[in-house]
């Protein structure tokens, strides 16, 4: 339900705050006044598509929010763990900024969505119907869905479980497909991974073997200079015809320990010493170690560089390290074994494709009987409400036309259809060609009256569709929309008298001139304010006592208590 509605530079809506209820609201006033503006507003809250020609002249965006009560609708609150967004309660803020750059910034309780995620969730919220906007009547491929939603409990488990089996089928096909289609191509492919994993495979390659090989490769190309450091430092420290470093150390180790008991100072001086000569010996041992070790291969150089221009050359194909090129190798081996067990099970491939059809063709007879007994209630139900909307003599069908034998389709093999004879002795045609706009509207209002109870949609915004009837059909209508309105909130524009009489609210919608700017003012109507406007609405221009007289008893016959 649509509890408040925040616009801010929104067409000539500069700003406006409006507070809703549940029942039955109406917004009334002169053409022109604003009052679709407002619905525009609810639409673009709710996903649709928006453009700068919105944002009031001046106006550097415009900014709509909406905060709306979720508890009657359990679809609303998965959409939003599917999508992340955090609902600590009932309540759903929307907002959405249209900026003058094109830019539309959308949020849902705080988190940034695109508006294609505005739009999913706003569609279990808000379901807008205007004058205009037969679009589901108007279009053939929506019928089928309609029906669907009608009978939504017997038919989704077994339209969910062709759906899989449909995916499974279409995956598997387009697979099959391609390979026929591209022999070649794929013959082609085949070779080439073959190659790639046996060039990969042969090399052999260890991952951080190429850092231990330019190890290698640095030590072998510096022997000489590694080999002659060494021995220099050998004989500085160990020289057999001089002192030595380790010697000359020894030296003064001694020398020290004779006076370190004498001072602090000394022993510390004398430490350092000790220390120095232990590490000197240590240093000659290693060196003397690493010498005796030490053997020039100039072989195993030639072997290194051989290795390292391998790797070299599979990195320019396959990767910039051995690491990605292990991975590119198990990337290549899937793709491979996908394909050449394809290849190998091509007849296997055709044979599970049999069986999906078989298995689709069984679903696809399920859903058509269930949806024939779905057309039959449904037919059934809008005829009662037709006869309630004074086309008692109108006969409405759900036509289903034959499908191709192989053709399936997402939805199952149906061709559905909406069909209607609005008085005897004329031809069964497609609604869509037959029923003028009064005739649409009373069918949508029917169909609305059956589904609302079901979708679980919380607001329902009827724009004018009671443009073009009068008297006792549009007492009728009133009615309906009412009756619509004890399951659902119902907004509704309108310019009859009898619609409005039946609200449970009631605004009043005007444009007046600021500072030379048309502005849009809301005013919500107390009792002796919706007698005033129920007059207006039935006398026009000039209110007279008797059409306030006749205000009184339109309230009076809504709203007996």
């Amino acid at each position: 339900m649509l509890q408040e509605l925040s616009i801010q530079n929104f067409a000539i809506i500069e700003k406006l705050n409006i507070e809703f209820n549940s029942g039955m609201t109406v917004l009334t006033g002169e053409t022109g006044a604003g009052k679709s503006i407002i619905i525009d507003a609810v639409g673009l809250l709710a996903g649709g598509r928006g453009s700068v020609d919105f944002i009031r002249k001046g106006a550097k965006k415009a900014v709509l929010q909406g905060m709306f009560s979720m508890d009657k609708n359990p679809e609303t609150g998965s959409l939003l763990e599917k999508y992340g967004i955090e609902h600590g309660d009932d309540t759903l803020i929307l907002q959405r900024e249209i900026q003058s750059s094109g830019r539309n910034v959308c949020r849902i309780n705080g988190s940034l969505v695109n508006t294609t995620i505005l739009k999913r969730v706003g569609e279990t919220l808000i379901d807008i119907h205007g004058q205009n906007e037969h679009q589901e009547l108007m279009q053939p491929e929506k019928h089928l869905g309609m029906l669907d939603e009608f009978a939504r409990h017997e038919i989704q488990p077994i339209l969910s479980q062709y759906q899989e089996t449909f995916e499974k089928y279409q995956n598997l096909k387009k697979k099959f497909d391609r390979k026929k289609a591209n022999e070649k191509e794929w013959a082609q492919r085949v070779d080439m991974l073959r190659f790639q994993a046996k060039e990969i495979e042969d090399a052999n390659l260890q991952p951080g073997e190429e850092e231990q090989l330019n190890s290698q490769k640095d030590l072998l190309e510096n022997y000489q200079k590694i080999s002659t450091a060494l021995q220099t430092a050998q004989l500085a420290l160990e020289s057999e015809e001089a002192t030595g470093a380790i010697d000359s150390a020894g030296e003064a180790m001694n020398a020290l320990r004779d006076i370190e008991d004498i001072d602090d100072k000394y022993k510390a001086i004398s430490g350092v010493v000790s220390s120095a000569y232990y590490q000197l010996q240590d240093a000659a041992s290693e060196i003397s170690g690493e010498l005796d070790n030490m053997e020039w291969d100039e072989g195993k150089l030639d072997q290194v560089e051989k290795r390292l221009e391998e790797i070299y050359q599979l990195k320019r194909k396959y990767g910039d390290t051995v690491e990605q090129i292990l991975k590119y190798d198990q990337k290549v081996s899937q793709e491979l074994h996908s394909m050449v067990g394809t290849e190998a099970d091509e007849d296997q491939m055709a044979e599970q494709l049999k069986a999906l059809r078989v298995e689709l063709e069984k679903s696809a007879q399920k859903l058509t009987v269930k949806r024939q007994t779905a057309a039959r209630q449904l037919q059934s139900a809008v005829h009662e409400q037709l006869k309630q909307l004074y086309m008692d003599k109108a006969e409405f069908e759900v036509h289903f036309a034959p499908s191709e034998e192989t053709q399936f389709r997402a939805f199952g093999k149906d061709n559905v259809e909406f069909y209607l004879r609005t008085n005897p002795g004329e031809s069964m045609g497609p609604l869509s060609r037959i029923a003028s706009g009064g005739e649409l509207s009373r069918i949508m209002l029917a169909l609305k009256t059956i589904f609302a109870k079901s979708q679980g949609i919380t607001s329902i915004i009827f724009d004018e569709v009671d443009t073009g009837v009068s008297g006792r059909v549009a007492q009728a209508i009133a009615e309906k929309i009412k009756l619509i309105a004890s399951y659902s909130q119902v907004l509704c524009i309108t310019h009859l008298p009898q619609v409005a009489a039946e609200a449970d609210h009631q605004f009043f919608v005007a444009k007046e001139i600021k500072h030379d700017r048309t502005e849009t003012q809301l005013t919500h109507l107390d009792e002796n304010g919706r007698v005033q406007e129920l007059a207006r609405m039935l006398a026009g221009s000039t209110v007279t006592e008797l059409s306030v007289q006749h205000a009184k008893e339109l309230l009076k016959m809504t709203h007996p208590s």
